[in-house]
């Protein structure tokens, strides 16, 4: 038989708040990444480079991919399209 976990009312509404708070605080991260991400490619384009660099692409899916497994890979890519746009 599974364990149950008796949850009062106040500690639900407390840890929705916490989740409503992290939500913010993931979505606020993620704005800010796009941001330095595109300014980022505005820079090493307007030296000559290329709007992209796939060895720092990679590297950034496999950090994600060890720190997250399979998931990660997929959280990765939309990161990495918020800052630099479909392929």
């Amino acid at each position: 038989m599974a364990a149950t976990t008796e949850v009062t009312t106040d500690e639900l509404d407390s840890l929705r708040k916490e989740i409503n708070g992290l939500d913010d605080e993931l979505i606020r991260l993620w704005q800010r990444r796009a941001a330095v991400s595109k300014r980022i490619g505005e820079i090493r384009m307007a030296n000559g480079g290329t709007r992209l660099v796939l060895d720092r692409e990679r590297a950034i899916l496999e950090k994600y991919r060890t720190a997250l497994g399979e998931d990660g890979v997929q959280i990765a890519m939309l990161v990495l399209r918020a800052g630099r746009g479909p392929l």
